[in-house]
C-alpha cells in the first residue's frame, strides 16, 4: 500500500489539485511504518513539493528520505573510493595503454554512454537506441563485475588471452540482447571508471560522455530514490567527494586514451539543440542519420532505470539550473560551481 501510494507521484507532474494525495502521504509517513517505506514516501513527497514549487518543503522531505537511506546503508568510504581511482590511474597510464598491443576485439558494436548518475545518460541512450540500427541494454552490469575485479583489473593490464576472453563474453551478451543491431549501447554510469579496461578490450568501441552542470547533477542524485548500494548519494558532502573523484578519473581518460574514443556531450546543449547533438552522436558511433531519433520519446523500448518517466517526455529544459531553487539548502554542493 505504502509503495503504491508513493508511486502515484512518480508517474506524472503533480499539481496543487493533488493536495489530498500529499496530506495522506504525510499521514502515512508519520505513522509506524518501516524506515525504508517512509524513505520511499519522502522522496515521492519531495517530488510533489518540487512540482508545486514549494522548494523548502521539498528539500525537507528529500533530506529526510536520504537520512533514512543513509542509516540503512553501509557508510560511503571516501578513502576506498580515492584509492580505487589512484589504482586505475596508475595501471592505465599513457605508457601502459600505448604498449597494449593486440586488441581483445576489433568490433565496433559496443557503445558506452557514461557520466555521473542523473547527468543525461538515459536521454542519450534513448536517442541513439531509437535508431533502427541500434539497441539499448540499459545499465548492463559487466565491467565492474567481481569476476573482472578478481582478474586483477586494478593491478595491471589484462593479458592478451584474458582480453580476448572478456571480448568474446561481452559480445555474446550483446548478441543475446540483439542479433540484428550493429551498435549496442550500455549506459551504466559506473563504466566511467573502467574506460581504460574497455579500451584495452574494444579499442574500436565508442564512448559518449554526458556532462551536466555539477550542482544540478549532484542535486538530482540527492533527489533520486536510489538503492542503498549507491551510498554516496545520501549525503551532500559525500556527493561532492564522489563527483570530484569522477572528474579526476575522466580527466585521466581524456589525457591517456586516443582522440576519437570519447565524445563529450553537454546535457544543457543537447536539450537546447537536440538535432545537432543527435547528429553528432550518431556520426560518432558510425550510424547514418535517421530522423526517428528526434521522436525518441515515442519509442516503445522498455526503460527500467531511474529516468524511465523522463525519457518518455519530449526534451525539456526545466532541469537546467534547477539548483538555484535550492541554493539556500545545498551548502556543500555550491563548491562544485567554483
Amino acid at each position: 500500500m505504502t509503495n503504491a501510494w508513493a508511486a502515484l507521484a512518480l508517474t506524472r507532474k503533480m499539481t496543487n489539485a493533488d493536495g489530498e494525495w500529499f496530506n495522506s502521504a504525510e499521514e502515512i509517513a508519520t505513522s509506524a511504518i518501516h524506515p525504508l517505506e517512509e524513505a520511499n514516501l519522502r522522496f515521492a513527497m519531495g517530488k510533489y513539493c518540487d512540482d508545486v514549487n514549494n522548494f523548502a518543503r521539498a528539500f525537507q522531505n528529500f533530506k529526510r528520505g536520504n537520512d533514512l537511506l543513509k542509516a540503512a546503508a553501509a557508510d560511503y568510504d571516501r578513502k576506498e573510493r580515492s584509492h580505487l581511482i589512484d589504482q586505475l590511474i596508475r595501471v592505465y597510464s599513457r605508457e601502459a595503454i600505448s604498449n597494449i598491443g593486440a586488441a581483445g576485439s576489433s568490433s565496433v558494436k559496443p557503445v558506452f554512454v557514461v557520466g555521473m548518475p542523473r547527468s543525461g545518460t538515459s536521454l542519450a541512450e534513448q536517442i541513439i537506441a531509437s535508431h533502427p540500427g541500434a539497441y539499448g541494454t540499459g545499465e548492463l552490469d559487466f565491467w565492474n563485475s567481481p569476476a573482472l575485479k578478481e582478474a586483477g583489473i586494478t593491478q595491471g593490464i589484462l593479458s592478451e588471452p584474458a582480453r580476448l576472453g572478456v571480448a568474446e563474453e561481452y559480445l555474446r551478451i550483446l548478441e543475446r540482447f540483439s542479433k540484428s543491431a550493429s551498435r549496442v549501447i550500455n549506459k551504466a554510469p559506473v563504466n566511467s571508471d573502467f574506460l581504460g579496461l574497455i579500451y584495452s578490450v574494444f579499442p574500436n568501441a565508442r564512448v559518449i560522455y554526458m556532462q551536466r552542470d555539477p550542482i544540478d547533477t549532484c542535486l538530482s542524485c540527492y533527489f533520486q530514490h536510489f538503492l542503498t548500494g549507491i551510498n554516496f548519494a545520501f549525503d551532500l558532502s559525500d556527493l561532492v567527494h564522489y563527483y570530484r573523484e569522477h572528474q579526476r578519473i575522466m580527466a585521466h581518460w581524456r589525457a591517456v586514451l586516443p582522440p576519437g574514443f570519447i565524445l563529450d556531450v553537454p546535457y544543457e546543449e543537447l536539450v537546447v539543440d537536440q538535432e545537432t547533438w543527435s547528429r553528432k552522436m550518431l556520426d560518432f558511433v558510425g550510424l547514418e542519420w535517421d530522423a526517428r531519433v528526434l521522436e525518441f520519446h515515442t519509442s516503445q523500448r522498455q526503460v527500467t532505470t531511474a529516468s524511465a518517466w523522463q525519457v518518455r517526455q519530449k526534451v525539456y529544459k526545466s532541469s537546467v539550473a534547477r539548483w538555484r531553487n535550492y541554493e539556500s539548502f545545498i551548502g556543500p554542493l555550491k563548491s562544485l560551481g567554483k
